[in-house]
């Protein structure tokens, strides 16, 4: 997602390079871009210009602040990482004035504490003007890790590259000194909620009016009571039996099944059946007698998945002008969400988004905000419904979902209007953040 800042007046952008090129080159370090989360640390830093430029390693300081979209996280999620050079240790190692727009920055992101590793990120190629010998501007690079391990989880600054394409392909590796650098932002991750791995197998998948049939079962809670039960369609029928996991979640059981509609047995822990204490159901018919001169025809109908595609990964928001600010609008690319799942649980579908970082500065994620819509292809079982209009943020909110029911399931198309609350006196040049839509 970007979008672009427009300013009038040839003499007016000259000026702006002018003082820039000032404060870079005067070796100023750069404030770091208001709202923006984490905190500025300082490392030593070793960078090496390229070989063309026949200069010795560049041994400096660089400020830099890695901030997270979501500081509390459950397992499982998703977070994404900003790292932001504030303050480069290296500079355009040549006399030549580099042009607008050629700069592309890679780096890594180090995890402490809970969870270790590294995340790699990587900024837009977008940077202004960049005189001769003049310092770096700041730049940012995003990128995501999938959180693994409950607690404090630290994030520091590690290496970064600057790549530049003019005339000439060149790199300016940047390496910690004495890694790790320091730490920059902490976030604190939760267990949340654990996924069912709870499954039933069945020793025949049909039988006569009253047969017994042997069910299997894993992934249980260890010494759980556990029910079994016919299933006609979605309803249960009057055929139950009991059974104990054993010390390992599993167990072995039988149920007489005398109900001629049973469709499916069903396993579960508690007094009633639930999609998140049980499995199944598994497919089972009941032999009914086929009359003289006739032939039973049987069929299955098999369980898909909830799953989503978007009509494209990118959305340009509308221009607002330095001085003005206000609403930069677009539209979300149409997501459509699929739900063959054919069981009782419906879905939700929600988004968060990053602040949007550029040259200037930053525009918080908070002045984001869209109006949801979602429509059910015709036969869909469930109904969807969109969210409420308002602000999406950095914490998310939620895009459309259809609720919990007998029988669930369908196609839908969703969609919304975005806009953008840009400042008033919000610094030229593009701006870019990330949308991020989660379903479940």
């Amino acid at each position: 997602m970007g979008l672009t800042i427009r300013r009038s007046g040839r003499w007016r952008w000259a000026s702006l390079l002018g003082a820039t090129a000032l404060a870079l080159s005067a070796g100023g370090a750069l404030a770091c871009p208001a709202g923006a989360a984490g905190t500025d640390v300082d490392f030593a830093t070793h960078c090496i210009p390229p070989a063309i430029a026949g200069l010795p390693p560049i041994d400096g300081t660089t400020t830099a602040t890695v901030s997270a979209d979501d500081t509390s996280p459950k397992v499982g999620d998703t977070v994404t990482v900003t790292y932001t050079v504030v303050g480069a240790a290296a500079s355009n190692p040549t006399d030549l004035a580099l042009p607008a727009d050629i700069m592309t920055p890679t780096g890594k992101v180090t995890l402490g504490g809970a969870q270790s590793g590294d995340i790699t990120v990587a900024g837009p190629k977008k940077n202004p003007p960049v005189p001769g010998k003049a310092a770096f501007p700041s730049f940012s690079m995003t990128g995501t890790f999938t959180v693994t391990k409950p607690g404090k989880i630290t994030l520091a600054p590690g290496d970064y590259n600057i790549h530049t394409s003019y005339i000439m392909e060149l790199d300016t590796p940047c390496t910690v000194t004495n890694p790790p650098a320091p730490v920059s932002e902490t976030i604190t991750a939760t267990a949340g909620t654990p996924a069912n791995t709870r499954a039933i197998t069945l020793g025949s998948a049909t039988g006569d009016p009253g047969a017994s049939v042997r069910v299997s079962g894993t992934g249980f809670i260890p010494g759980a009571a556990v029910t079994l039960a016919g299933r006609s369609g979605t309803t249960q029928t009057g055929d139950t039996a009991s059974a104990t996991a054993d010390g390992q979640g599993s167990f072995e059981g039988s149920l007489v099944v005398n109900d001629t509609s049973t469709t499916g047995i069903v396993a579960y822990e508690g007094a009633s059946w639930n999609a998140g204490t049980g499995a199944g159901p598994a497919a089972y018919v009941v032999n009914t007698p086929v009359p003289p001169g006739s032939q039973k025809l049987t069929t299955t109908v098999r369980a898909g998945t909830l799953a989503m595609t978007q009509a494209g990964d990118s959305v340009a928001l509308s221009g607002v002008d330095f001085g003005r600010g206000g609403a930069s609008t677009g539209a979300l690319r149409t997501v459509t969400v699929q739900d063959f799942r054919g069981g009782p649980a419906g879905w939700s579908l929600t988004g968060r988004v990053t602040d949007f970082t550029g040259p200037g500065g930053t525009i918080g994620a908070d002045r984001l905000s869209w109006t949801p819509s979602c429509a059910a292809k015709a036969g869909s079982p469930s109904t969807c419904t969109a969210g409420s209009a308002g602000t999406v943020g950095s914490s998310g909110a939620t895009l459309a979902g259809t609720p919990d029911g007998t029988l669930t399931g369908g196609e839908f198309t969703v969609d919304a209007g975005l806009s953008l609350d840009v400042p008033a006196f919000t610094p030229p040049g593009g701006y870019s953040g990330v949308l991020t839509l989660t379903l479940s």
